[in-house]
């Protein structure tokens, strides 16, 4: 991403991307935008929905790891060959983008420490419950790391979202959190995403012929 961020200003063209974290929702946007007079400090996330279908499935009713991904994979939330979301990819090359676009940090996906879900049980989830916690796999940024894995988060947590629910939360110096919930994928969903850039590229294009 550094690179093509790079090329896209030599070249004086626009670059934009929200659809690829959080679909339709515009978490990309709302930082950029909405918090443009602040200063992000931190960032974490759940930002795979079928990671979050699949251990939601396992803390509310109840079923393996196997069972819930293989109902992700009749409802094709998952892949046949599901190790770019349960291993933690996705979530991390999501990470990388949040960690260029909001951060200004020029990291690249093997600077992310990524942990999947692959090893989340059901004993685990229990224990958890007990706490009034659950797991969920979070992405994360500080000005130190970044790092994607599974973590305990209460169930009260802005963050806690069921189902295929992407959840996003950003800490910020003077407006405390701020917390964006929304659907994180779907055909129409990513359509208005790019329709949104399209039409920030119209308004930038406009904005430089008056000028």
């Amino acid at each position: 991403m550094p690179a093509l961020t790079e090329l896209a200003e030599y070249n004086n063209v626009y670059f934009r991307f929200s659809g690829t974290v959080g679909g339709g929702t515009p978490m990309l946007e709302f930082a950029k935008r909405c918090l443009a007079g602040d200063r992000i400090l931190g960032i974490r996330g759940i930002l795979n929905g079928t990671t979050n279908y699949i251990l939601t499935e396992m803390s509310q009713n109840h079923v393996t790891f196997q069972d819930a991904l293989a109902n992700a994979q009749k409802l094709g939330y998952a892949e046949k060959e599901p190790s770019m979301d349960i291993d933690g990819f996705d979530t991390a090359c999501k990470v990388v983008i949040l960690c260029n676009w909001i951060m200004n940090k020029k990291i690249t996906l093997k600077d992310v420490d990524r942990t999947g879900i692959r090893d989340v049980s059901l004993q685990m989830l229990t224990e958890a419950a007990k706490r009034n916690n659950t797991i969920k796999l979070i992405g994360s940024i500080d000005e130190d790391k970044a790092v994607v894995k599974p973590m305990e988060i209460p169930v009260t947590n802005p963050l806690c979202v069921s189902g295929v629910l992407n959840a996003i939360t950003f800490s910020t110096e003077y407006a405390a959190e701020q917390t964006l919930i929304g659907k994180g994928a779907g055909g129409i969903e990513t359509a208005s995403a790019v329709l949104r850039d399209l039409l920030d590229i119209r308004r930038k294009l406009a904005t430089k012929l008056l000028n």
